[in-house]
């Protein structure tokens, strides 16, 4: 997908999330919008930290690891060092957590906010899937996930 065509999706994205501030309804249609409009995405979603787990939010793709432990896994990594992680191959990152078998590469970006803390959560059956164009899509697409949660006028 070209630069062009991920600039569209965020215009779109941010459209989709602007009438509305709900973390689970802005969470739910983000999912589902990008699932269905990316290819080679078997999962997409987010998890929640509440105390030192992460545990499973809306998303689509196949049934899901509910709890991840805080620096574990991709997720977990993710998370505790505040940055995203971008794994060519998932099965060559150290202590990866395989919720869904067909998942190859990986792409997780953390969001901290006054209202929830969690990572938007990425998985293609493909190995290096995501490039650095994608991390800076992703980043901007959790960006507009906290913006659309903030408290409205």
């Amino acid at each position: 997908m070209t630069q062009e065509n991920y600039a569209l999706l965020l215009k779109q994205l941010a459209a989709l999330l602007s009438t509305e501030s709900d973390l689970q309804a802005n969470a739910a249609n983000l999912s589902s919008f990008l699932y269905h409009n990316l290819e080679q995405v078997n999962w997409l979603g987010f998890y929640y930290q509440q105390g030192d787990e992460l545990v499973l939010g809306p998303f689509h793709g196949q049934p899901a690891c509910t709890r991840l432990k805080i620096g574990q896994g991709v997720c977990g990594t993710a998370y505790q060092n505040k940055a995203t992680e971008l794994v060519d191959d998932v099965h060559a990152f150290d202590g990866h957590v395989a919720c869904d078998a067909a998942s190859e590469s990986e792409i997780v970006v953390p969001f901290y906010t006054e209202q929830v803390n969690g990572v938007l959560d990425v998985d293609s059956p493909i190995k290096n899937r995501f490039s650095d164009i994608e991390k800076e899509f992703f980043e901007a697409v959790t960006d507009i996930f906290v913006k659309s949660i903030q408290s409205k006028p």
